[in-house]
């Protein structure tokens, strides 16, 4: 026995060294394979290569998609895109406020040209007033952006946006006036791409509103799809040899077009002898026209739901100017002009339309929350009914959340970020939660919100919301094709880095990234699982204050997101970007995000005010919410080969019992929208940077003096209540019930004239305007001047030249 032992023991020794050595060769083939580079790319990435090239997997990118992705910066929203943000690098952004300078202008000039206008007026008179013009251009309302050399005011991205935001409050048309001058435009191009002689002409004189500038994108059958542009230049030789330029064009959609005296155009180049030497066909091109040149057409306008600023169409026809003074940037913007377009929207998309959607939800805010408090059913203001809390609080809660996306927004582009994506998601949000916001107050004010006339305070805007949601790219393509399309390309850390191996046939860099890729894959498969069973508790959070919990559960949504626009990408490839349902969801994911981040930066940038809790809380869950209904829509309807079942079956089941997000709490809304109806400080924050009048004869300034007295009134409401109740004052009339309690001494005279100021403040406030069947027919009603006779007329004229000297 002593004997056999340990042959027993060699033989079973034997075996597990075998075992082990199978193992150590089978990793260290596996570490060859995947570890070794050159192994790996020869063994498994060129055929990956070849194959994903032969299949068509990835997107391929035409030269205008090119242009526009290669356009601007990858900002925060790369962060958000990862899966595994860096909160203290999102929370570090600046949060930028007013220079000295900045505010004296929004104080001064700003506050006067608001005062200077009346809302009902404009749309009778259907223009600005004359005065108005002139006050616009000798403050150099049209240079805001115009550097300081050039006669401009050279302000921020944050001062542009705070000046749109307030004269937008105050009218439609003087908001508009001033905001297409100052956004994508003549000025605009021309500051970082004209030439010096081209600067020095047209900037001055655009600084003094001594050129009224247009820009002419848009035509009839190229609206998104700036690439189907048929207006078309070409290239020949004139006089002496000089190079000049022949321009034929239809547009229309264009704001200032029938007063501009500069007309900024994007066409088509071709220069058929290439005489510039860059080719025949050079491609989308922007040039500057002055208007009294022989051939342009203007003089006609369009009617955009009878908001009446100069919204026009313009024909041009064998217009011919020199090449150098006429393409922006000279010979050398010749096919320029796409990626000059590209790099300029933002200024549209980032500041201008979020700013007119800012000014527009806190006038919504101011308004509604007053009008609540003021107006009385059953003995009560109906901002204490439910009903109403409930439209109220959304108002608060999404003018909390578009105000701090349009300051962070505005930090980063003050810093000179470009984001394309941001950019997209602010247009499409926020002109989005102003059209739920106004729709909102529409309901609270009711008959007072439907009766046109110079009391209504917000049936201008309500009938101007589609104007906003369309300019700049419509807000559907901009939701299913920009900012997730864009972004799944622009955003992602290796995507790009993929289509470009792909394109460029680089193995060594399609190596690199395909595998980085996949780890990636696979580390926010692991964080999304990890937090989803966690609910976000493991992760981490820059701060340990309110904000803490909200940060953590972005983090689990960013996980989430990024594992599962992988698994889009990965399965169906360049099909994705035709599943335009599940883009949009995906795309809403990543807004919400980028929303939910600029709220906690808002309150964490603003020092957590105590009061601001529930603004900050129901802006969060009402974020998550959305977030949750996307992820749903993502789970339910995206067909995975092999996976279709798990998505719609298991992950859709653990979706819905363990929510990212649900909607608000009524206790929170109720909250809410009570402080939103009590005048002082908090609510002035909220709607900071509106032209709030003290005219009792304007409709915005006599809600608020009906909302002071009737606050300062409420405890002589509530002791007369209480007499009630106890017998001392019959139920009646409210000015019978003063007088009878000033009898009765429940009430002095001071008290008693109190009361009465305020019911008869209140009752004004809710006042609605009333015309003579005569008055009727010579007001305007849509927005469109109605002839006492009915007869519609036309103007049928255009003109041919134009060379205005007053507006």
């Amino acid at each position: 026995m002593g004997e056999k032992a340990p042959v027993f023991f060699t033989h079973q020794n034997h075996g597990n060294i075998m075992a082990m050595r199978n193992k150590l060769i089978g990793a260290a083939a596996l570490g060859v394979l995947f570890g070794v580079p050159a192994v790996r790319r020869k063994a498994l990435s060129k055929p990956l290569m070849k194959g994903m090239k032969k299949a068509g997997f990835l997107p391929t990118i035409s030269p205008t998609e090119k242009t526009a992705i290669d356009a601007g910066t990858v900002w925060v929203d790369g962060e958000l895109f990862s899966g595994h943000p860096n909160f203290k690098r999102l929370l570090n952004e600046d949060y930028p406020d007013l220079t000295p300078e900045e505010r004296a202008f929004l104080e001064g000039p700003v506050e006067e040209v608001c005062r200077m206008t009346k809302d009902w007026d404009v749309f009778q008179r259907r223009d600005l007033s004359p005065e108005v013009w002139d006050f616009l251009k000798k403050e150099g309302f049209f240079g805001l952006i115009i550097p300081k050399k050039y006669g401009g005011h050279g302000f921020s991205a944050s001062a542009n946006s705070a000046v749109v935001a307030k004269l937008n409050a105050r009218n439609q048309v003087l908001g508009i006036t001033v905001m297409v001058p100052n956004s994508l435009g003549p000025a605009e191009l021309l500051i970082h791409y004209g030439t010096k002689a081209q600067q020095d002409h047209y900037l001055p004189r655009l600084a003094r509103g001594e050129d009224i500038p247009a820009f002419a994108l848009t035509e009839p059958n190229a609206g998104s799809d700036a690439g189907a542009i048929q207006s078309s230049g070409e290239v020949f030789k004139g006089k002496g040899g000089k190079l000049y330029v022949r321009l034929n064009w239809h547009k229309r959609y264009i704001t200032l077009a029938a007063i501009s005296s500069v007309l900024g155009l994007a066409f088509k180049l071709k220069d058929p002898n290439n005489l510039l030497g860059k080719g025949t066909d050079l491609g989308i091109t922007c040039a500057l026209i002055p208007t009294a040149t022989q051939g342009v057409v203007l003089g006609k306008r369009h009617d955009p739901l009878g908001i009446p600023f100069y919204n026009c169409p313009t024909e041009g026809h064998n217009v011919e100017l020199p090449l150098e003074e006429a393409l922006i940037g000279g010979a050398k913007g010749a096919g320029q002009g796409w990626r000059m377009l590209m790099e300029s929207l933002a200024a549209g998309r980032g500041i201008s339309l979020p700013a007119t959607s800012t000014g527009g939800v806190k006038l919504v805010y101011r308004v509604a929350s007053a009008h609540a408090a003021v107006r009385k059913q059953f003995g009560l203001p109906i901002g204490k009914f439910e009903g109403i809390e409930e439209p109220l609080a959304r108002i608060g809660g999404k003018t909390y959340i578009v105000e701090a996306a349009r300051r962070y927004t505005n930090g980063g582009l003050d810093k000179g970020a470009k984001p394309a994506v941001v950019t997209a998601m602010m247009k499409y949000s926020t002109t989005e939660l102003f059209r739920e916001v106004i729709n909102d107050g529409m309901d609270i004010l009711g008959g007072n919100a439907i009766s046109r006339g110079p009391s209504n305070a917000l049936a201008h805007g309500y009938q101007g919301v589609p104007v906003s949601i369309t300019v700049e790219g419509a807000n559907i393509l901009t939701r299913t094709l920009m900012v997730f399309g864009q972004g799944a390309i622009r955003c992602h850390p290796y995507a790009l880095k993929e289509i470009q191996a792909l394109e460029s046939d680089d193995l060594v860099s399609f190596d690199k990234a395909f595998w980085g890729h996949i780890v990636h894959v696979g580390a926010n498969k692991m964080r999304a699982l990890v937090h989803s069973m966690t609910r976000g508790a493991l992760a981490q959070a820059p701060t340990n204050g309110p904000t803490a919990p909200y940060y953590r559960k972005l983090a689990w949504a960013s996980s989430s997101f990024a594992f599962m626009a992988d698994v889009a990408m990965g399965t169906l490839g360049g099909n994705l970007k035709r599943k335009e349902k599940l883009t949009g969801r995906f795309a809403d994911i990543f807004t919400w995000m980028y929303l939910g981040n600029a709220v906690l930066t808002r309150f964490e940038k603003e020092g957590r005010p105590a009061e601001d809790l529930p603004f900050m809380r129901w802006a969060m869950e009402y974020a998550f919410w959305q977030i949750q209904e996307a992820f749903d829509g993502i789970y339910a309807n995206l067909e995975v080969p092999g996976l279709s079942l798990m998505l719609k079956g298991p992950m859709r089941w653990w979706s819905r019992m363990n929510p990212i997000g649900s909607p608000p709490s009524d206790e929170l809304g109720h909250q809410v929208a009570a402080a939103m109806q009590v005048p002082g400080p908090q609510r002035d924050r909220h709607t900071a940077g509106l032209h709030v009048s003290r005219d009792t004869a304007d409709p915005l300034g006599r809600l608020e003096h009906a909302l002071r007295l009737s606050h300062a009134a409420a405890p002589l409401e509530r002791r007369l209540k209480d007499a009630i109740k106890q017998g001392a004052l019959p139920k009646t009339h409210p000015a019978k019930l003063v007088v009878l309690a000033l009898e009765k001494g429940i009430l002095n005279e001071e008290e008693a004239a109190r009361l009465q100021a305020a019911e008869k403040a209140r009752s004004a406030a809710i006042q609605v305007d009333s015309f003579t069947l005569e008055e009727y027919l010579e007001t305007s009603v849509g927005g469109v001047a109605a002839p006492k006779n009915g007869a519609a007329k036309r103007e049928t004229k255009s003109r041919k030249v134009k060379t205005p000297t007053s507006a």
